[in-house]
């Protein structure tokens, strides 16, 4: 499926995470939730001066904005290339819907570098 057929969810379904989303990020979360429920996203890494490689996200699907979701990421389908991270469902939603900005910006759907340091642990 399509990031450009993805239905957004109701307004009840999304209103449980309007505290945990601020500001112009609110106007995508219903379409962030959609994409979070489906619980995989095929997706390219933008590389500069290079080919995008390509990859495979799934996650768990929580119930509430603090239960924690652990999304997997496999890259160019090499089993050693598997990387995985555990955080609130809300904080990942909120990293889906930058993947959306990102996606009507460039038309390509890739996690920002936000994520990236939080699945490789670079902040720790």
């Amino acid at each position: 499926m399509s990031i450009d057929q993805l239905q957004p969810v109701s307004q009840q379904q999304a209103t449980v995470y309007l505290p945990y989303i601020q500001g112009s990020k609110r106007t995508l979360l219903p379409y962030a939730i959609s994409l979070y429920q489906k619980g995989v996203l095929e997706g390219q890494r933008k590389i500069e001066s290079s080919d995008n490689i390509p990859f495979v996200a799934t996650w768990n699907v929580a119930t509430l904005p603090s239960d924690l979701t652990r999304c997997r990421i496999q890259f160019d389908g090499n089993g050693e290339l598997n990387y995985e991270v555990m955080m609130a469902s809300f904080e990942y939603i909120s990293f889906l819907i930058e993947l959306l900005e990102n996606y009507r910006r460039y038309r390509i759907s890739d996690f920002s570098k936000s994520f990236y340091r939080k699945l490789l642990r670079v902040d720790e």
